[in-house]
């Protein structure tokens, strides 16, 4: 989290920053539209920039991934920054109405500035002038668009399986914002620090906008896999889905996740990968939690034999640090990582040297078929396993970990579940003297 916090708060410091520096006094025009028009660029600048960011993250580069954290980290970078979008785009657009709105109620006068002479223009600047009045009308209109598709992305209005399609329209909305970006940015701007970088991510943006409209993202990391086995998990209500990937599969490491395609017209899903991955067998373990329309009906819907489309992998949450001491929490269908991690230190040969973990699985009901398997792979892999079922033993907390975990303080702490019993379990540990660079945590929310 603490990385992405950091690029979040100096991407947008970058942006606006190098834009105030040639402009100090942006703020003490003695005109109502030329205040308006300082604020325009700067709000639009914020806005178009955060848009062209999160076209870029939503390709998926496997790339940034060890600079955020993974993917999971990725996508929350991404959903901060379309928030920003919108409150910018909002605020540029309440800049725009809100002079006409004062000026009607006789609030204020408005006395318009001379227009800059076009004598002395070169070409370029002439044609972008000439298109000003075509790149407002398509800017206003993309606006309403692509507000109304990220206010339903943010505030989940609507099935995942349309989220998906409605989702990509904002990148129609975007292309259609670069035009009326690139017409009306103040044109002596774009030889400035902030217009060579507006003009790299509206590049970066646009290249990313095709990649999505043409449902090329993840085109390269994408196998086809058959299905062989659907187990059921009623207690938990959860189905594990055994797919074989063959040799096309390039390998995963214990704690990623892949998108799989089961239902085209349903579009493909996160899900994380419950098995390590052997060569010689070429079959992935995926364990679903019914979480909505979709995944509760999957265990009547999938069939042996039938084909799926598996994208990854992806993320960062993979165990990696130097502590021998580890804590390892998944909160009910949080114990998937787990599990594939569990079947990496089982296959490890006698005498091997292993770390010092301990396993809470809590859940609101214990799924017996589910606990024997955790029971027999911790034995395998040498652990101390904790099952924490809330009806018999209350909510697990900090304080309990804390009591039970002596040398806790120099543990790294590995969560994968609810993202409020997560924060609970940060807080407390971290508030008890635990570095928060060594509590980890699966943010496993893709919209």
């Amino acid at each position: 989290m603490r990385n992405i916090k950091w690029i979040f708060c100096l991407f947008l410091l970058v942006v606006a920053g190098f834009w105030i520096g040639f402009h100090p006094d942006f703020w003490a025009q003695d005109n109502i539209i030329l205040l308006r028009n300082q604020f325009l660029q700067l709000t639009g600048l914020i806005a178009i920039s955060s848009m062209s960011l999160i076209l870029v993250l939503a390709t998926r580069p496997k790339w940034l991934e060890p600079w955020l954290g993974g993917l999971d980290k990725t996508y929350r970078l991404h959903k901060w920054l379309g928030i920003t979008a919108l409150v910018m785009a909002v605020t540029h657009w309440l800049w725009i109405e809100a002079p006409k709105w004062a000026r009607d109620l006789g609030l204020i006068e408005i006395s318009r500035p001379p227009r800059p002479s076009r004598e002395g223009m070169g070409a370029l600047q002439q044609f972008l002038m000439s298109q000003k009045h075509l790149a407002e009308g398509i800017g206003e209109w993309s606006f309403y668009a692509a507000v109304a598709l990220m206010v339903v992305a943010l505030v989940k209005l609507v099935p995942y399986r349309w989220f998906v399609k409605t989702h990509k329209l904002i990148a129609i909305a975007y292309l259609a914002l670069v035009f009326h970006a690139a017409v009306l940015f103040n044109f002596d701007d774009w030889v400035t620090p902030s217009g060579m970088i507006l003009g790299v991510l509206l590049l970066a943006g646009a290249y990313s906008a095709v990649l999505v409209l043409t449902n090329r993202v993840g085109r390269r990391s994408t196998i086809t896999a058959t299905l062989e086995k659907i187990e059921t998990f009623p207690t938990m209500q959860s189905v594990e889905v055994t797919v074989n990937v063959g040799q096309q599969w390039p390998g995963h490491r214990a704690g990623q996740f892949a998108f799989v395609t089961f239902d085209d017209k349903e579009g493909a899903h996160p899900f994380t990968i419950a098995s390590a991955w052997n060569p010689s067998d070429g079959r992935l373990k995926i364990l679903i939690k019914a979480l909505g329309d979709y995944t509760s009906t999957l265990h009547s819907r999938l069939k042996p034999g039938s084909t799926a489309r598996v994208e990854g992998p992806y993320g960062g949450f993979t165990f990696d640090d130097a502590d021998a001491r580890q804590v390892w929490i998944g909160g009910g269908i949080g114990i998937t990582p787990f599990l594939a991690r569990l079947k990496d230190l089982a296959q490890l040969p006698a005498g091997a040297a292993r770390r010092n973990i301990d396993l809470y699985h809590a859940v609101p009901v214990e799924d017996e078929k589910l606990s024997l398997r955790l029971k027999d792979l911790a034995y395998r892999a040498g652990i101390n396993l904790h099952i924490i079922v809330d009806s018999r033993d209350g909510f697990l907390t900090g304080e309990q970990v804390r009591n039970d975990v002596a040398d806790w303080k120099s543990a790294s702490f590995w969560f994968c579940g609810p993202r409020d019993f997560g924060t609970a379990l940060s807080r407390d540990l971290t508030g008890n003297g635990l570095p928060d660079t060594r509590f980890h945590q699966e943010l496993f929310e893709f919209r």
